[in-house]
C-alpha cells in the first residue's frame, strides 16, 4: 500500500493563500524529496531548496519533473548559515521544517 501524504492539497492551498509564487525567487527551507516543491515551482521564477540530509536531496533531484530542471536547484544547507548573498529571494518557505 502507498502512502499518500497530502492527497487533498491543504498545504499548497493554504501556501497559496499566504503568498503569491508567480515570478517569484523562492528558498524553501527543508525542502526534503521536493514533495511540496513540485506543487508550486511552476509558478516561480526560481526555487532554490535547502536540506541538511543529502539523500533527500538525491532523491529530490532524481524526482525532479524534465520541465522544472532549470527552475528548481537544490543545496545543502543549513538555515542558521545560508549560503546567499542578501535579498537573494522573494520568500522564504518553511514547511514541516524544524
Amino acid at each position: 500500500m502507498t502512502v499518500q501524504i497530502d492527497p487533498e492539497r491543504t498545504e499548497i492551498k493554504y501556501l497559496q493563500r499566504i503568498a503569491d509564487f508567480t515570478g517569484k525567487r523562492v528558498l524553501e527551507v527543508g525542502c526534503g524529496d521536493g514533495r511540496l516543491t513540485w506543487r508550486y515551482a511552476r509558478s516561480t521564477r526560481l526555487v532554490t531548496g535547502i536540506d541538511l540530509h543529502s539523500d533527500d536531496l538525491r532523491f529530490a533531484t532524481i524526482d525532479r519533473p524534465s520541465d522544472l530542471d532549470d527552475k528548481v536547484l537544490f543545496a545543502l544547507a543549513d538555515s542558521i548559515f545560508l549560503p546567499f548573498a542578501k535579498e537573494t529571494f522573494d520568500i522564504a518557505v518553511l514547511a514541516w521544517s524544524f
